[in-house]
């Protein structure tokens, strides 16, 4: 069983991928869906975020890629669409222009709001977005 961090909770429970979800990444390294395992059944994952997702997880390790990222989301997920962002551990040695303040800086002003903080492994750290309750009109 595939976990993250250090509480032992799959990854998939922790960003709140059900029985069929529909996922969509961005930038995901090459072992995401190892890290997923075990995923509920029925989850569809695609590098195409559209309309019909029900969480996209961007991975970014730079500011003006992971801003227009956040815009286009913002503009064309469901109001009721999450996004999960992740960036790269400051021990990771991955070098990178975006933190947990960046995302916030970024998506803040869009009419995300972050609710919930998690480790996806070793390497990436991850913030999740919704649209505020208010705006969802």
């Amino acid at each position: 069983m595939a976990t993250a961090g250090y509480s032992g909770t799959p990854l998939a429970k922790k960003l709140g991928i059900r029985e069929g979800s529909r996922v969509a990444t961005i930038g995901a390294p090459p072992h995401y869906r190892a890290l997923l395992a075990p995923l509920p059944g029925g989850v569809r994952i695609s590098s195409r975020p559209g309309a019909a997702c029900d969480l996209v997880h961007v991975f970014a390790t730079k500011r003006a890629p992971l801003a227009a990222a956040l815009k286009t989301l913002r503009r064309t997920l469901a109001p009721d669409a999450a996004v999960w962002v992740s960036w790269p551990k400051q021990t990771s040695g991955v070098a990178s222009g975006v933190t947990e303040d960046t995302v916030r800086e970024l998506a803040l002003p869009l009419g995300w709001v972050d609710v919930k903080v998690c480790a996806v492994d070793a390497t990436w750290s991850g913030l999740k977005l919704v649209v505020r309750k208010s705006l969802r009109g």
